[in-house]
């Protein structure tokens, strides 16, 4: 967000500037991304199109932007020596044809310890002013949002109310990037949504006033591996669900990781005592009760969504905090007959998606699923399995 904060900024300013190249007038194109390498006459920027030279002249100018206000009014002086490998740039100059290089006008700095030092308070903030969980009603009359915050075994329901000031962010259908979420408003929030508020809490933790909203639309897809291709990084499944063939795709931001044996196996019991049931003999489910905390309304399956900067808050933080110090696995440690389960946004049909996060060894929840379901008489599951840490995603 910082950078599309700042490349705004620069867009912005670089609209009504032109430099002159003969008898035509040429607007600056802006570059930005990380640095990957720097000497005196280059520094190399990892752009969202590729690698990109931006050259340097006697007439390059420095700026340095802070983090905690990244706008061009408090930009101050600033060297090539102040850069280094990591730290995140963005760059005015005239591209060239091939969009490999630019001779840079100015560079503007944000050092890559700022950035860190500042995600690092918002994680702070986050975890103590913020709550994550799902969106249960919306109610445009009152401007109130019930959100369902769920935790190991147990949910409890927060009335979110909006401040005048609110600032309402939503991810975008085809992407898990909190830099390319959009500004949205409470017209689209929807009931099954998940939903990241951060504000006053009440003493008692059953109310919140917001100054921020963000919230998405993400599911849960749970299946038997077919196929993997470790090279291309796609695994194939059949959707327990649906019983179709469904193409994960594996990216570099995607979160790979194995459940214990043993621990899957406790947590399971747990869930499926907090739903009112007996766990028998053998590490199967006997519902008694009625359906578990992470079922929507008409069994639809949803999965949570990434925090700013990748970070985590509220009471989801304990079951990410878990999922982070399992075992972290590649696609090449899958193999056929293995029951995996994948969060992804909802991006329309389901034939080919990529996974958010990606955890295997999930057998005993499913398995709790299909006997409160009837599931184990027709080989599947009706989409009301919790998977703990899947709904809290995390997003670099």
């Amino acid at each position: 967000m910082l950078q599309k904060l700042l490349v705004t900024a620069l867009l912005f300013f670089v609209s009504g500037v032109s430099l002159v190249s003969g008898q035509a007038a040429v607007k600056p194109s802006v570059v930005s991304g990380d640095v990957t390498s720097i000497d005196e006459k280059k520094i190399v920027v990892n752009a969202k199109t590729g690698a990109v030279d931006v050259m340097l002249t006697d007439k390059t100018e420095f700026k340095r932007v802070s983090a905690a206000k990244p706008d061009l009014a408090s930009a101050t002086g600033a060297a090539r020596t102040d850069i280094a490998v990591g730290d995140l740039l963005m760059v005015t100059g005239i591209m060239a044809g091939d969009g490999k290089s630019m001779p840079a006008r100015a560079v503007y700095l944000m050092t890559k310890a700022d950035i860190s030092a500042k995600q690092a308070k918002e994680a702070g903030e986050w975890r103590t002013r913020g709550i994550a969980g799902k969106v249960v009603t919306v109610n445009p009359a009152t401007n109130q949002i019930t959100v369902e915050v769920r935790g190991l075994a147990a949910s409890t329901n927060v009335m979110v109310t909006p401040k005048d000031e609110v600032k309402f962010l939503r991810y975008a259908s085809d992407s898990v990037r909190y830099d390319e979420a959009k500004q949205s408003s409470l017209a689209e929030i929807k009931a099954g949504d998940m939903i990241r508020a951060l504000g006053d809490k009440s003493s008692d933790g059953t109310a919140l006033s917001a100054e921020q909203i963000l919230t998405g639309a993400f599911q849960t897809i749970a299946g038997t591996v077919k196929t993997v291709d470790a090279a291309t990084n796609e695994v194939v499944i059949t959707d327990l669900q649906t019983k179709k063939d469904v193409t994960i795709v594996i990216g570099e931001t995607s979160v790979l990781k194995k459940f214990p044996a043993e621990m899957a196996e406790r947590m399971a019991g747990m869930q499926m005592m907090a739903a009112g049931g007996a766990r028998p003999v053998g590490g199967g489910a006997r519902p008694v009760g009625g359906p578990p905390a992470g079922q929507t309304p008409g069994g639809a399956r949803q999965a949570g969504m990434p925090g700013p900067g990748g970070q985590r808050g509220g009471a989801q933080g304990g079951l990410d905090d878990m999922l982070d110090r399992m075992p972290t696995i590649t696609a090449a440690d899958l193999k056929t007959g293995d029951m995996i389960a994948i969060s992804s946004t909802k991006s329309g049909p389901n034939e080919k998606v990529k996974a958010i996060k990606l955890v295997a060894g999930v057998e005993p929840f499913l398995r709790m699923a299909q006997a409160q379901g009837g599931g184990r008489r027709r080989g599947g599951v009706d989409g009301s399995f919790n998977i703990p840490g899947l709904d809290g995603i995390d997003v670099p």
